[in-house]
């Protein structure tokens, strides 16, 4: 290894012997279009069964209003990535996108937003699935010992290679749909929606038809998100997928319009039969709830338990896969420790970095348990999960804009067909989600808290990461070229 050299920024890299760094952080390619729709999909599809409702607070139309301009934002940023990703094929995705249009800087403000968002939305959803376990086993084990169960399992399912970590998504993610589409079919009968999905009771100010006033629309931003948050984890599979420039914007696209659908579907429909938005607004299991309704007392808790747990199970499996490859990513380019993006030498997975992500996620939800907070955690972290995601997300609809200013002979093997003007709309969308976190007086201070968080991860970069990083790591060689000129094409 040479001495460090100082670049741009005053940042630091060192000189390591190519071959043999990356001979021990190896991926293998397997992915095919339909693996990562299932990635996409099944990373979200969680948000179908559980989280969304706690925007019911402010009224059926106030969500549904907040979700259209949820889902404009977000198909404005998966257009930008899925031109960024195919002209950037790196596991770093967001990191490697910021990287290349605004440094090193900007590339770790951006990546540590991003692993934020996936090392907390585990630890929500690890937290509902010991809830649906709790009611199948009911005193069988402490909650707890449910959630290292299930980070055990999937996590070493995720250790255990690549073919079975997709083949078990997309198997997972179909299960998961076929639920919601059995719910929306069975639940046409049993649909009034002036007397369900418009009786949440109107505050001072507010009318039947947003309780909360214009503002509620607002403050339901970042629970519309639910519906649709980690779809933008996809390109993470890049350097895993068998062909990038074709499959990438096809997968994350076409994941994206399966959510739209069952996005707009579910908060019909489970807002507008029994017990209707009032009754499941504060509800962990909002689809058991509804199909309560549908069935009755004939189906047991246990079946309706198993039911809710599939959807949330398919999100834990795909999300672990995304900070497995997030963390490994910022850790091969120096970031983060570099010992966190060690491969499995035969199964050729970053275990190092899912099991870091495991155990900080377990972490945060022992903390949740022992606050005695373990049923009203959902829409706090759910918040806290949004924060670091709006802050990604408007961090990579500036590098796509950048990138098309200051790199336009990059090849783009696809082009957004929104182009800039989505990027902006996206941007301020996510602009006005973030400040909804920091206004909304429910949330405030739990927000501010996950603030603190954010800083500290940043003063790491400041005082000792930016001094280590590895010139030899794809997405960094990569963006020195080009800042040298010296690759504009590929």
């Amino acid at each position: 290894m040479s001495e460090p050299v100082t670049a741009a920024g005053g940042v630091r890299y060192e000189t390591v012997d190519k071959q043999a760094y990356l001979q021990k952080r190896g991926l293998k390619r397997y992915a095919r279009v339909v693996h990562l729709w299932a990635l996409g999909v099944g990373a979200v599809i969680s948000g179908e069964f559980s989280g969304w409702n706690f925007g019911l607070e402010y009224g059926f139309w106030g969500l549904l209003i907040a979700n259209l301009f949820i889902t404009v934002m977000y198909f404005g940023l998966i257009f930008c990535i899925a031109e960024m990703s195919p002209a950037l094929p790196h596991t770093g995705a967001a990191y490697s996108f910021a990287r290349s249009s605004m440094g090193p800087w900007g590339g770790y403000v951006t990546g540590l937003a991003e692993n934020m968002e996936y090392i907390l939305t585990p630890a929500v959803i690890v937290v509902f699935c010991g809830d649906y376990l709790e009611a199948i086993f009911p005193g069988l084990l402490p909650r707890p010992a449910w959630w290292l169960i299930l980070y055990t399992i999937f996590t070493g399912l995720n250790v255990w290679g690549v073919e079975i970590s997709f083949r078990f998504a997309v198997f997972i993610t179909i299960l998961a749909m076929a639920i919601l589409v059995l719910f929306y079919v069975t639940a046409i009968p049993h649909v009034d929606f002036n007397q369900w999905a418009l009786s949440v009771p109107p505050a001072e100010g507010g009318s039947r038809f947003l309780p909360k006033g214009v503002s509620g629309i607002f403050f339901a931003l970042p629970f519309a998100i639910w519906f649709y948050l980690a779809i933008e984890e996809v390109p993470l599979a890049a350097e895993e997928t068998m062909d990038p420039a074709r499959d990438v914007p096809k997968g994350i696209i076409a994941g994206m319009g399966t959510l739209t659908v069952l996005a707009f579907l579910v908060l019909f429909f489970n807002s507008s039969i029994a017990p209707g938005a009032e009754g499941i607004k504060a509800s962990g299991a909002p689809l058991n709830d509804g199909l309560k309704t549908i069935f009755g007392a004939g189906l047991s808790t246990k079946v309706l338990s198993l039911v809710a747990l599939a959807g949330l199970v398919a999100s834990f499996h795909t999300i672990i896969f995304a900070f497995g490859r997030q963390i490994y990513s910022l850790s091969r380019a120096g970031y983060f420790p570099r010992f966190f993006s060690l491969t499995h030498p035969a199964r050729k997975t970053p275990w190092v970095a899912l099991l870091c992500g495991s155990i900080m996620g377990f972490i945060v939800a022992l903390v949740i348990y022992k606050a005695g907070m373990t049923t009203a955690v959902g829409a706090t972290l759910l918040n806290m999960a949004v924060f670091g995601a709006v802050i990604s997300y408007g961090l990579q609809t500036l590098s796509f804009i950048l990138l098309r200013l200051r790199r336009p002979n990059v090849t783009r093997p696809y082009r957004s067909p929104w182009g800039i003007p989505g990027a902006v709309i996206a941007g301020m969308i996510a602009l006005a989600t973030l400040i909804a976190l920091f206004v909304n007086p429910a949330y405030k201070t739990v927000i501010f808290g996950v603030a603190i968080w954010y800083v500290l991860g940043l003063a790491y970069f400041v005082f000792y990461g930016r001094h280590r990083l590895v010139a030899q790591a794809p997405e960094e060689e990569f963006a020195l070229l080009i800042e040298a000129g010296k690759e504009l094409k590929r």
